[in-house]
């Protein structure tokens, strides 16, 4: 699935991943709606690994490019 037919379902709240990682990632979400500080913030993806807590996560030309996306649960 491309990054564009992606988008709208992480709009909705689901998870997705591109299947030609690594193996570690596993999803990235995108949070709207947040606060901090009593101030509202921007969207943002957030990527959950294996090995680590959510990071920040900005997609690069080559995610935005690749027909590897997919949902996951």
């Amino acid at each position: 699935m491309t990054f564009e037919k992606i988008l709208p379902l992480l709009k909705e709240g689901k998870k997705a991943v591109r299947t030609g990682w690594e193996g570690t990632e596993l999803f990235v979400v995108l949070v709207e709606n947040d606060k901090f500080d009593g101030e509202v913030l921007n969207p943002y993806f957030l990527i959950k690994t294996e090995d680590e807590a959510y990071s920040a996560w900005a997609p690069t030309s080559c995610d935005i490019l690749a027909e590897d996306w997919e949902v996951v649960a």
